[in-house]
């Protein structure tokens, strides 16, 4: 481990946390159990643990570095009893159970903007105050929600967004989002960090995907992760998330981190997960490197995904982009930037060309 943990994408502080221990159940928290075999050499693998060697003072230990990961774990207590699907009505309703049913670290994450979430929580409020203006007697006996994105049959203009570590969501995390996107006739975006490996990923996945990048500062190992996701055939479109160069202050998830006594780094700067999640991240990513991913993907589309000024979007359709996304993070990027459908409002009036 002491090669790998410079490399660890999480960063080192977690890694040291553990040392000497058993660190089993953290790292079932966030990774699949096959993610180890694909990040580390069979070298890696000294052999089995034997439990019976462990001593009562070794436990002790165990017990202090992990006495706080009950929180942290996605467990539902048996004291609760999860509603039927068919009772969750609305996108509300779901937010309200993963509130009630998420163990306090997951929900942190999942839940957390910014700094004081200003944006995160003005891209609901300015959605709700945009009023419709239907038209009528316009035949809608029979309709057609069916799109074509990027070479992908919609059943509805809807895709699956990126995010980093699905498990902490869901035992299965990507896998099952795959199984699901098949089923309802869209497409999974799936994330550079996730949870699974991503040739697993695209194993669960039928027939179509697309692969979110983000830029490691080796741009070696980017190129690999592109190269072996494309070899499968099925990645449609590279999203390439531009909008977090440095990652940003997660208050909520700091202050569960620090409440837990983890996700600090060395440096003391905090940043929870996000942090510990997003190291490797090139800060110096910039609109000559379309030139280089270009030349990796060939004739699959790109597609930036962050764009938050109109000058930046006609920009992306100037260097070549495919497409880009409207995107402040989540309202996990810069806290006080504009609310994503105020953007979308700017670019269609400056340079509606881009769509």
């Amino acid at each position: 481990m002491t090669q790998f943990v410079p490399e660890h994408p999480g960063g080192e502080e977690i890694i040291y946390q553990y040392a000497g221990q058993d660190a089993s159940t953290s790292y079932n928290e966030m990774h699949s159990p096959s993610l180890i075999k694909k990040s580390l050499p069979t070298s890696c693998h000294i052999g089995m643990l034997d439990t019976t060697t462990i001593d009562a003072a070794w436990k002790g230990q165990e017990k202090v570095a992990s006495s706080n990961l009950d929180a942290t774990i996605d467990i539902v207590s048996e004291s609760k009893s999860k509603p039927d699907l068919s009772e969750i009505i609305n996108l509300d309703d779901f937010e309200r159970v993963a509130e009630r049913f998420l163990a306090t670290k997951p929900w942190a994450v999942i839940h957390t903007g910014s700094n004081d979430n200003i944006t995160r929580d003005a891209n609901n409020t300015f959605l709700n105050r945009i009023w419709l203006r239907p038209e009528i007697m316009r035949k809608v006996g029979q309709i057609n929600t069916r799109q074509r994105l990027f070479g992908c049959d919609l059943s509805i203009p809807i895709y699956i967004s990126p995010t980093g570590g699905s498990k902490l969501g869901g035992a299965e995390g990507e896998i099952t989002l795959a199984r699901a996107a098949a089923r309802t006739g869209i497409v999974q975006c799936f994330a550079t960090p996730s949870s699974y490996p991503h040739l697993e990923i695209l194993e669960a996945t039928e027939r179509q995907a697309f692969f979110q990048l983000y830029v490691n500062k080796d741009r070696s190992k980017s190129e690999a992760a592109i190269r072996d996701a494309i070899s499968t055939g099925k990645i449609k479109a590279l999203f390439v998330t531009v909008d977090v160069p440095v990652i940003s202050k997660r208050e909520e998830d700091e202050r569960v981190s620090s409440s837990l006594g983890s996700g600090q780094m060395r440096d003391k700067k905090g940043a929870g997960f996000a942090r510990l999640a997003s190291s490797f991240i090139d800060p110096n990513v910039c609109w000559d490197d379309i030139k280089w991913l270009r030349s990796i993907l060939g004739d699959i589309p790109i597609v930036i995904k962050g764009i938050q000024r109109a000058s930046d979007a006609q920009m992306a359709l100037a260097v070549g982009c495919d497409g880009i996304v409207i995107s402040n993070h989540g309202g996990r990027a810069a806290d006080g930037a504009a609310p994503a459908i105020l953007t979308l409002l700017e670019v269609n009036r400056i340079c509606p060309e881009v769509f």
